[in-house]
């Protein structure tokens, strides 16, 4: 899309941000929310990840469809789009703005062909949307809100409040909608805070999910982990593997090198 047809697109108090994943751009409000690394180091363990153990990819062209919950603006499919040669990136996402703009956003890169959004609430699946999705998906990815309803300090922002908070959808919601959607041994990728680790081990299984991989996240080598990475495999066997922590700024303030190759 051109410069002069982009600026159409693009609305009071939004901007338009480079992704810096090749040519791909995002238009985003400010004032409501903006996607931060978290959803960076997301798409890529989910890119590298899946692309070992997807039951589908047993020759190239076989199609995969990955659906992304709570997906904002877009971030996530749209980094996917430049990391992966999946066929079809789904986003469902619960607030209006944010999903206006993600359906902007595909228009924006021009790729009508692979992206495509759901506007719904996350708890609501099967009922109000995706009933022709159960069972048929192969990896569903998720940046959920990650302070519970009652905790922390909300923002007078309805929309950075709906983004931050469980103020809707839950975490157990997203992870009972992602075992819905998935085929068996579909992969689950999800981006978390550690404190809700056992939460989030019980909660799957009981959903039929098993975590396969997690990482640990930290700000540098001497803080302790604010980001935890967690893979899952529907009627995935019992065993899981720790990776190699990731460290987000060298002590100069600058990223580590393996933060840059999310980036890549």
């Amino acid at each position: 899309m051109t410069d002069k047809k982009a600026e159409k697109i693009i609305f009071e108090g939004e901007r338009l941000d480079d992704t810096g994943f090749g040519s791909l751009k995002l238009i985003q409000k400010p004032e409501e929310f903006c996607y931060g690394v978290d959803a960076v180091i997301l798409a890529d363990f989910a890119a590298r990840n899946a692309s070992a153990s997807l039951p589908s990819r047993k020759a190239s062209h076989d199609p995969v469809t990955a659906v992304d919950l709570g997906t904002g603006t877009g971030i996530i499919p749209l980094i996917l789009s430049h990391k992966t040669r999946w066929n079809r990136l789904v986003g469902v996402e619960v607030q209006e703005g944010s999903f206006d703009r993600a359906v902007r956003n595909v228009q924006l890169n021009v790729l009508d062909d692979r992206m495509s959004f759901i506007r719904g609430d996350v708890k609501d699946f099967g009922k109000c949307w995706g009933a022709e999705l159960s069972g048929s998906i192969d990896v569903v990815t998720s940046n959920p809100p990650y302070t519970q309803g009652s905790g922390g300090l909300k923002s007078s922002n309805t929309a950075k409040s709906i983004a931050r908070h469980e103020t809707t959808a839950g975490l157990e919601d997203f992870i009972r909608c992602a075992a819905w959607l998935l085929k068996p041994r579909g992969d689950f990728f999800m981006v978390h805070r550690p404190s809700r680790l056992v939460d989030i081990c019980c909660m799957a299984r009981d959903a039929g999910l098993e975590p396969k991989e997690m990482c640990f996240v930290s700000p540098n080598r001497e803080a302790a982990a604010n980001i935890l990475l967690v893979h899952m495999v529907k009627g995935g066997g019992r065993q899981l593997t720790m990776l190699e922590p990731l460290f987000v700024y060298e002590k100069d303030g600058s990223y580590t090198e393996k933060l840059k190759e999310c980036y890549r």
